[in-house]
């Protein structure tokens, strides 16, 4: 029982790994190593916004939507307006 579980767990390990590269080969194609390197950064300051930023780009790029690499200026746009999105207002209302 303990081998089976084993087995599905590097299996499951596996096809992780492989999905992780077929990811890293996607985003190399359709990024410049500037863009990336800023990806990376972001990366370490806020895991979510870059997985999500880089399920997006993989998305257009699959879809064909994407029309050229997305360069270091493109990324900079791209994060100002999530950036944009997530500006949270908050107002003082006082009895």
């Amino acid at each position: 029982m303990q081998e089976l579980l084993q087995q599905q767990s590097g299996v499951e390990e596996e096809r992780e790994e492989k999905e992780q590269g077929e990811r890293k080969e996607i985003l190399r194609r359709i990024m410049t190593p500037e863009a990336r390197e800023r990806l990376s950064r972001v990366r370490l300051v806020k895991p979510e916004l870059a997985q999500q930023i880089e399920d997006q780009l993989i998305y257009l790029a699959q879809s064909g939507r994407l029309r050229s690499q997305v360069d270091d200026a493109m990324l900079k746009k791209i994060l100002a307006q999530l950036q944009q999105d997530k500006d949270i207002k908050i107002r003082r209302i006082e009895k």
